[in-house]
């Protein structure tokens, strides 16, 4: 309140000062005072610059969608590897835009990266596919064409609002507004048990004898 008060002290005293010289300036000969114009000059705003790691930038995303990841991880009803494989294209976004110009061969070399440095189990193509078609069944995400992927820049988007507002109405060009698809329709719907798949061959024991698969 003490800030509003100041500012409005700053805005009166301005005027005052502007409208003195209008009036001298204006002013004629039978003393009455004619107001030409008047004009308001703010001073910046000096804002602070986030602090983030790294040299990608950051991503505006959903609250409601970071806590529903979260339990559905714990619910086992998306796999490890389509939660991954969304993390990874959401965090590649060309700004602005919501899409991603990873190949699936990409995004695998990149998910590898540093399991490939510690000698680890890797997550193969095979399963980066097939976690990028479960992931636009769920409309996280869409292709785009050309090995680019449309992220759903409802839940997570690189950029500011007037570009987000952009993009959603190209998105709901391309599919004639409908509510009911991408990107408004948001999945998995009816959450079930699922199976970690990370295209791993894990050893199980199974009466004694050992299988793969």
């Amino acid at each position: 309140m003490a800030g509003d008060e100041a500012e409005y002290g700053d805005i009166l005293a301005v005027l005052g000062r502007q409208l003195g010289e209008q009036a001298a300036q204006g002013a004629d000969p039978g003393g009455r005072r004619r107001l030409t114009g008047v004009h308001f000059e703010y001073a910046a705003d000096p804002r602070a610059v986030h602090d983030m790691a790294g040299d990608a930038g950051y991503s505006l995303a959903s609250n409601w969608f970071t806590q529903l990841l979260a339990q559905l991880a714990v619910a086992n009803s998306i796999t490890k590897s389509q939660l991954c494989v969304f993390l990874f294209v959401a965090g590649g976004q060309l700004p602005g835009t919501g899409i991603t110009q990873y190949t699936q061969q990409e995004i695998t070399d990149g998910l590898n990266r540093i399991a490939a440095q510690k000698g680890g189990k890797m997550i193969t193509r095979s399963t980066v596919n097939r976690a990028v078609q479960a992931l636009c069944g769920y409309n996280w995400v869409e292709k785009a064409g050309n090995g680019r992927i449309q992220i759903n820049v409802r839940l997570w988007f690189h950029g500011n609002s007037t570009a987000q507002h952009q993009v959603l109405g190209e998105i709901a060009d391309r599919h004639e507004h409908d509510t009911e698809a991408f990107p408004y329709a948001v999945g998995p719907q009816g959450a079930c048990q699922e199976e970690l798949d990370l295209g791993f061959a894990v050893e199980q024991t199974v009466r004694g004898k050992r299988r793969t698969g």
